[in-house]
């Protein structure tokens, strides 16, 4: 009982010990304590004016997304040849890893994948609407492996690929 009670003892005294030294560094520690930084209070000042023209009221990416596919359509002709090389070479550095160079679903990542990625000359890819096909380079699709593409290829680019996309017709 005497053990119990001087262990007892000697671990309340190591507490209260800690809790001074504790106490000590707080009050001399010589770098800023968080308790005297500057805090930031937007409350106590006025906010900054927002300049005109810095948050866009028309366009953009945001408004693509939530138009529905069928109302979408290209901003330049699907035929124009610059905008097909454009979209071919956009197609071989984002989409030819999955999609393969014989545009079938066998490209190097893509032979990983069960079911295989879509073969782009298939007639249910080429039957789509431009802006449905649009619609799947951008924002993927839903339940299925292709990403979403809208924060990694410009706008104009994405509109390339579908130009290069419907070029290469249905697989005979």
């Amino acid at each position: 009982m005497k053990k119990a009670g001087l262990a007892l003892a000697a671990a309340a005294l190591l507490i209260l010990a800690a809790y001074h030294a504790l106490i000590f560094y707080d009050n001399e520690f010589r770098y800023g304590r968080m308790r005297q930084t500057p805090a930031v209070k937007p409350h106590e000042e006025p906010l900054i004016p927002m300049e005109a023209g810095v948050v866009p009221l028309a366009g953009g990416d945001g408004l693509l997304r939530l138009l529905p596919a069928e109302e979408l359509s290209p901003p330049f002709a699907l035929d124009d040849p610059g905008r097909r090389e454009r979209g071919r070479a956009v197609y071989f550095t984002f989409c030819a890893q999955c999609h393969g160079p014989g545009y079938d679903g066998h490209g190097t990542v893509g032979q990983s994948f069960a079911p295989l990625p879509t073969d782009l000359r298939s007639p249910a890819v080429q039957e789509k609407a431009p802006g449905a096909l649009f619609h799947s380079v951008s924002y993927g699709i839903p339940g299925g492996r292709q990403p979403a593409l809208d924060t990694t290829i410009p706008v104009s680019d994405r509109w390339s690929v579908v130009a290069f996309v419907k070029s290469l017709g249905p697989r005979p």
